[in-house]
């Protein structure tokens, strides 16, 4: 008989000790393991202790923390070889929390305060875009621009480029659509893997983020082109087909 896939494993990190409580037994009849963490220190040192038994798959992380904040803690996690995705907790309106967080390199947010079911939603769409990223698929190209999904790997003029996992689909999808506009709202939702909502700014972050580490611009090989009231496209400055 085949034994049971395991629970997909969940560090949950706050200081709001009621909030970690309530959550925890809900993320638990949801199919979650759940750990807690209080503070970044302790955060760090769950994620990094010697012997833990299996890292886990999903980091949801409160911005507003004591001792070490999550900002801080993201910063250290993406330090590391093969760090997990992060969802970020904000203060709802926080703006500035949100965008450092994503180029920081969280895969996703929610402002606070949150309805669990739409945390959990959240939490899964995070949790399959990276299985989804994982299946086999050949590696694409697009003039110096290569990359594998496969092996979660881009390139650029033949030099390795650090993606976050959250760049890495947004640049995904744009290739596969290189030469057509991919709507903010399609971007979204394959790469992010929910809905565009009212203010969301996620993708143009991830965009601006893409830009600065590729080197793409009007000067280079390839741009990404933000097209007013219809999203985005990646394509050759000098691609006379492009709007």
């Amino acid at each position: 008989m085949a034994s049971a896939a395991p629970l997909s494993r969940v560090l949950l990190v706050d200081d709001d000790r009621e909030l970690t409580a309530m959550l925890s037994e809900y993320l638990g009849r949801e199919g979650f393991e759940v750990s807690v963490a209080h503070d970044g220190h302790e955060a760090l040192a769950r994620l990094t202790e010697p012997g833990a038994e299996r890292p886990p798959d999903l980091v949801v992380l409160d911005v507003m923390l004591p001792g070490r904040n999550g900002l801080d803690v993201l910063r250290a996690l993406r330090s590391r070889e093969a760090p997990p995705p992060v969802l970020m907790l904000t203060a709802r309106g926080d703006d500035v929390d949100r965008i450092v967080g994503l180029e920081l390199g969280a895969d996703d947010y929610l402002a606070k305060p949150f309805n669990p079911r739409e945390l959990v939603a959240r939490m899964r769409a995070v949790l399959r875009r990276l299985s989804e990223s994982r299946a086999p698929h050949e590696p694409m190209t697009l003039g110096p621009l290569r990359l594998d999904p496969s092996r979660h790997r881009t390139s650029m003029r033949g030099l390795p480029v650090e993606l976050t996992g959250a760049e890495f689909r947004v640049l995904e999808v744009l290739l596969r659509a290189a030469g057509r506009i991919a709507s903010r709202e399609q971007l979204t939702e394959q790469a992010l893997g929910r809905k565009l909502e009212l203010y969301d700014r996620s993708i143009d972050t991830h965009v601006s983020n893409l830009r600065r580490k590729l080197g793409l611009g009007p000067a280079a090989e390839l741009e990404i082109r933000g097209i007013r009231g219809a999203g985005y496209l990646l394509t050759r400055p000098d691609d006379a087909a492009a709007p």
